[in-house]
């Protein structure tokens, strides 16, 4: 257990408050750090996933037998649709944001897997789970303001 000095003596206090303020002001500049690189990670993210979508059309118009395979198509969307819903939440992380990813996700699995029924059912409890954590875990202040943002 730590133990925070305290003292009346004024020079210790006035050590002890420098000593904080410079703490918080590490603390801010590596939040600003992480802040920054996870904009950046969502900058290639993005670039990344319009090549893959400027490649997906490219495939349409070009392959007559794209549309035949509705798997591999799905495969490939979703996979799109799942990195975008990764960047907004890198760019808003907020609870509501990572449950929608994660339902997505387990969604995008669900929809292209063809394993076995357990498999299956192991999903959808997932993904009731998630809307259980929505609606009953995350305030009604957070959901609210990302409706009002969302708009």
């Amino acid at each position: 257990m730590s133990h925070i000095p305290t003292s009346d003596d004024p020079k210790i206090q006035a050590h002890l408050e420098k000593a904080a303020k410079h703490d918080r002001r590490v603390e801010h500049v590596f939040r600003r750090i992480l802040r920054i690189m996870e904009q950046v990670i969502a900058g290639i993210t993005v670039i990344a996933l319009l090549g893959a979508l400027g490649i997906e059309v490219f495939h349409m118009f070009t392959n007559e037998a794209y549309f035949a395979d509705v798997n591999y198509m799905l495969h490939n969307l979703l996979a799109i649709v799942v990195g975008l819903e990764f960047v907004r939440m890198l760019m808003d992380t907020t609870p509501a944001n990572i449950l929608e990813v994660l339902t997505v996700a387990i969604t995008r699995h669900v929809i292209l897997s063809h394993d076995d029924p357990w498999s299956n059912i192991a999903c959808i409890a997932c993904i009731a789970g998630l809307f259980a954590i929505r609606r009953f875990l995350i305030r009604r202040s957070e959901l609210q303001e990302e409706m009002v943002e969302n708009d």
